[in-house]
């Protein structure tokens, strides 16, 4: 499934590929609530940013492209969420179903808990489509709570499904 696609930490060089595969769904889906995709500059910006901060910010590639990626960031700015991450996964969309998100979660999971951080949050669009929810119960993650309508993309109110798991 997933022959010949490694995990490795992003750099600046993937941020054209990784700004591809994002502006697909903010183009076409609600999976993601921004209305206008980053730039690659900006996407090098933020793989720097999220790795300064000590949290990983992956990718999956082959040997001909990046299928993949995900990263970890704090999940609020409190001081007391400082042990707590969000997730974020995308894959490729003619990539998808192949095993990559899964590898790339449990990798981004395993490098989180190596920063100490001790909760992983995921805050998943509800857009019908159960993959990223089943990806995060494959992950050991658990349902968290609904939060209902609170965003509106391509003409529809959206919820969204919080998911968490413990490393520790």
């Amino acid at each position: 499934m997933t022959s010949g696609v490694g995990i490795a930490a992003a750099t600046p060089a993937d941020a054209e590929a990784i700004a591809r595969i994002y502006r697909y769904y903010v183009r076409t889906s609600g999976v993601t609530f921004d209305d206008a995709a980053p730039s690659a500059g900006e996407f090098a910006h933020k793989i720097g940013a999220v790795q300064r901060a000590g949290l990983p910010f992956l990718v999956a590639k082959s040997a001909a492209r990046v299928e993949g990626y995900g990263y970890c960031t704090p999940y609020r700015a409190r001081p007391a969420y400082r042990f707590t991450v969000e997730d974020s996964v995308y894959i490729d969309h003619d990539r998808r179903g192949r095993g990559t998100g899964r590898r790339l979660l449990e990798a981004l999971l395993a490098d989180a808990a190596v920063v100490g951080m001790r909760q992983v949050v995921a805050v998943i669009a509800d857009v019908g489509d159960p993959a990223s929810v089943l990806l995060h119960e494959r992950c050991g993650f658990v349902h968290a709570g609904r939060l209902r309508n609170v965003g509106f993309k391509h003409d529809r109110w959206l919820d969204t499904i919080l998911m968490q798991t413990a490393l520790s």
